[in-house]
């Protein structure tokens, strides 16, 4: 099986900060699709930043991987070779800002999660006094450990080498993902000695934007059974395998520094605002998928499928999107929410993409803003009470105080706030004393919610019948 474009005439005009299999599954095979259509020497320079592993998986294979597109009934595979260049950012970090600094790479990509921006997701500001933005500001010698490290860094080096005009495009699930980027650039800059930054600052305004953008393609981790499929349809053992489903979508707001490859051509919507396609896909389809894995995790279910099976926790998803989320959202020109809520409780039921609700439920201190409180703070604005999208919260809280699911098995909390939250639910012996501690972190809460007069009241009821009766249990009366 040949990739649908030749590798050696693809060069390297993106770099790609977050290789992980979600980029692969997404932009990759866009970008892909985009010159197989319209040319181009648009190959993707990958870097990954938490470890090499997926150095090992694709360099000794050229770039080259399996998609395995899963539909339920029916599955595809094709091999991509839009990944030219595979580089681990701790090793060979001279390397990962030259590319940057490269006149021949014309945009910059990132999928890091909603935590590797170092930045407060209540607020959007950079959270000047971490300590992975203090290493990278003071710069030893070892360079930039961090994302936003390597961009200001890579760009400096653009600036000095003159290599002209660059689009950085965050494909995270941040709200005003575009806008928030600029605006932890412009932060970290003014970090930096004052010449350095003032010259930085000025530069990065006249010729670099950051355009908004929204991703929706569900990519589950990788399996050794996922391997097994792939080396079956190849004939070949491949360590770099992806697994996706049919559905993709990218709309992108049409605000580019450079050329860029033709991403219209394959499929993606070039708009120009992404805000509410942003908003829709934030809390209809994030905040519902966030809110099947706190419960499904809870009740011991392993995978989104196997939760969303469950009559009470669909039951539940299915109310509050129709009372709660599509009542408070403006629909995008032609789209249809009800439709659109429809498709999603689908895609999440496709048995074949074992989505583990463990994997959903990581990071929720930086999730649970902009997918859920969103609609809290957007119900009570509009008279409505947010009781489904408390519940939701209340389950993240349940997940937060507890070490244990509901049937009593050991689990973790994987959160960067981790050590926060532990302190602020130690000790507590009531629903209330948890709503109360947790409410009191801005980080993420922020200040209003803490002296509304209805949430906290939402909020523990939710949390007592959990703890009282469990997840399906309460679930299931509503």
């Amino acid at each position: 099986m040949r990739p649908p474009v030749d590798p050696r005439g693809l060069g390297v005009g993106i770099v790609h900060l977050g290789l992980g299999a979600f980029h692969r599954a997404h932009q990759a095979a866009y970008t892909e699709d985009a010159i197989a259509s319209a040319g181009g020497r648009w190959g993707i320079c990958g870097v990954t930043m938490r470890s090499a592993a997926v150095v090992g998986q694709l360099a000794p294979q050229d770039g080259l991987y399996t998609v395995l597109c899963d539909g339920g009934t029916r599955t595809t595979a094709r091999v991509s070779a839009a990944v030219r260049e595979v580089l681990f950012a701790a090793e060979r970090t001279a390397e990962v800002l030259a590319r940057i600094a490269d006149p021949a790479v014309r945009v910059v990509t990132l999928t890091v999660t909603e935590k590797g921006y170092c930045h407060d997701p209540a607020t959007g500001r950079l959270l000047r006094q971490d300590a992975r933005v203090l290493a990278d500001v003071a710069d030893d010698g070892t360079g930039p450990r961090t994302a936003l490290g390597l961009l200001v860094r890579g760009l400096h080096r653009r600036m000095r080498a003159d290599a002209g005009p660059v689009t950085v495009l965050s494909c995270d699930n941040l709200p005003h993902n575009g806008a928030t980027l600029r605006g932890l650039v412009a932060e970290f800059t003014d970090l930096l000695p004052a010449a350095e930054a003032t010259a930085l600052r000025a530069w990065t305004d006249a010729q670099v934007r950051f355009p908004g953008s929204m991703v929706d393609r569900i990519v589950p981790a990788t399996t050794d059974a996922d391997r097994d499929r792939a080396a079956a349809a190849l004939g070949v053992t491949d360590a770099g395998v992806v697994v996706t489903e049919p559905f993709r979508q990218w709309v992108i707001e049409d605000d580019f520094a450079a050329p860029r490859p033709a991403w219209e051509r394959a499929g993606a919507v070039l708009a120009p605002d992404v805000a509410p396609y942003e908003r829709v896909k934030l809390r209809m389809l994030n905040g519902s998928h966030s809110t099947l894995a706190y419960l499904g995790a809870l009740a011991g279910c392993r995978s989104i499928a196997d939760t969303v099976a469950d009559d009470g926790f669909r039951g539940l998803v299915e109310r509050m999107l129709a009372d709660e989320v599509i009542p408070t959202l403006d629909a995008p020109d032609g789209m249809d929410l009800r439709d659109y809520a429809g498709q999603l409780l689908g895609r999440f039921a496709n048995p074949a993409l074992r989505h583990r609700t463990a994997q959903v439920a990581m990071d929720g201190s930086q999730k649970l803003p902009q997918r859920l409180l969103a609609t809290v703070r957007a119900c009570r604005e509009a008279g409505i009470e947010p009781r489904g999208s408390a519940f939701a919260v209340a389950a993240w809280m349940r997940w937060v105080w507890t070490d244990r699911t509901d049937d009593g098995a050991p689990r973790d909390l994987d959160d960067p706030l981790a050590p926060a939250l532990r302190t602020a639910v130690a000790g507590c012996t009531s629903a209330e004393q948890v709503v109360g501690r947790l409410l009191a972190l801005p980080e993420i809460f922020g200040k209003d919610l803490v002296d509304d007069p209805v949430v906290p009241g939402l909020l523990t009821d939710a949390l007592a019948r959990l703890t009282a009766d469990g997840a399906r249990t309460a679930a299931g009366r509503g």
